[in-house]
């Protein structure tokens, strides 16, 4: 991996992980609220939702940010952030829903790029020097 793949990969891990740490913090400073914003989308069990949501957007994404088992994050958020899609954003006669569909799926595919070529570089899970990449 050459310099200038080792920075891109790591910028794109820092730009895929930003959305869901902000909205980590921001489902953090607001539980009653995120609670109600679930309960209105008629998923089951608010606090168990709630709770799955920080992980994800606090645990998954931090680990996706330092590339630590980033395959294995990148994997859970994008689950994760399908589920939502379909959840929050099913409303596809609205143009702007149907634009905040699309943004899910468009970060779904970036997370699909490190599930399948791995962090890249400056994450905890350095490829080695010799290891063939594709």
């Amino acid at each position: 991996m050459n310099v200038q793949q080792r920075w891109l990969s790591f910028i794109g891990r820092v730009l895929l992980s930003l959305i869901f740490i902000v909205s980590g913090i921001a489902k953090v400073m607001d539980p009653a609220g995120t609670q109600a914003m679930i309960a209105n989308a008629h998923l089951p069990f608010p606090p168990l939702a709630y709770a799955v949501a920080l992980v994800v957007e606090l645990g998954l994404a931090t680990a996706l940010l330092i590339g630590f088992r980033a395959q294995l994050a990148a994997a859970g958020i994008a689950v994760f952030t399908f589920i939502t899609a379909l959840a929050f954003h099913n409303n596809l006669s609205d143009p702007v829903q149907m634009i905040m569909f699309l943004k899910n799926t468009t970060i779904i595919g970036g997370l699909l790029i490190v599930i399948a070529f791995g962090p890249g570089g400056f994450s905890l899970e350095r490829t080695p020097p010799h290891a063939e990449t594709y």
